[in-house]
């Protein structure tokens, strides 16, 4: 069976590509076959072979099982927007059915996987439709990142609601300290803990070099097995 998990954010920046690799470490740690997928990104560079999304290869080189980039990231945009800004820019559609299509691909080799959305909740992929209609069809259990600074338990607590009116299950969240910790760092750890309903899965600490640790070790799966 199949576990499949979206991961969303308070906001853009907040660190979803560092818990989208904590969680897919975690994962292979534990020997599932996983695999990550970001069915959209923007904010690309154009290399020799193409388009390339740095989160995309970041969640591909943390993925267990061996996938080309466009089985990560199918539809991508140079454009560092939104991406239905992006979309007008270009001329080029966001399909849903390309989208459906490559997580359907991806549940055939992997037994985890992890999906990460773009921007937050709400991020508009057309004039009609958010990243959060799409997650809505497909019926994903929903994973909250929150960047820890000033401001976030607002954030966190509004992002929470949202999925939670959608019907859609928060599986739980994870703190990011995006931010050297401050003073009052444990007092919103402590409020996000008490407020939100969902059960933290665990706290990354400030690694402004996270890609050369292990960072699996921070999160618990416990909760999502």
């Amino acid at each position: 069976m199949n576990r499949c998990f979206f991961v969303t954010g308070t906001d853009t920046d907040v660190g979803k590509t560092v818990v989208s690799c904590a969680l897919l470490q975690a994962a292979a740690n534990q020997g599932y076959q996983t695999a990550a997928y970001k069915p959209v990104a923007s904010g690309s560079k154009q290399l020799t072979v193409g388009l390339r999304n740095s989160d995309a290869q970041l969640l591909r080189k943390n993925s267990s099982v061996k996938l080309n980039y466009h089985d990560v990231n199918p539809i991508v945009f140079a454009q560092a927007t939104s991406p239905h800004i992006a979309s007008q820019l270009t001329g080029e559609l966001i399909d849903w059915q390309i989208m459906h299509g490559g997580l359907n691909k991806l549940k055939q080799s992997a037994d985890w996987i992890i999906v990460e959305g773009v921007g937050g909740w709400y991020t508009p992929l057309c004039a009609e439709h958010t990243l959060a209609d799409w997650v809505i069809q497909q019926q994903l259990p929903v994973i909250l990142t929150v960047g820890i600074k000033l401001g976030c338990i607002n954030h966190a607590l509004l992002t929470a609601q949202a999925i939670e009116q959608s019907g859609l299950s928060l599986a739980g969240w994870v703190a990011n300290e995006i931010v050297l910790p401050g003073q009052y760092q444990q007092d919103y750890l402590l409020t996000l803990k008490q407020r939100l309903s969902a059960p933290c899965l665990g706290v990354i600490p400030h690694l402004p070099n996270w890609q050369s640790h292990s960072i699996g070790k921070f999160v618990n799966l416990d909760n999502l097995l």
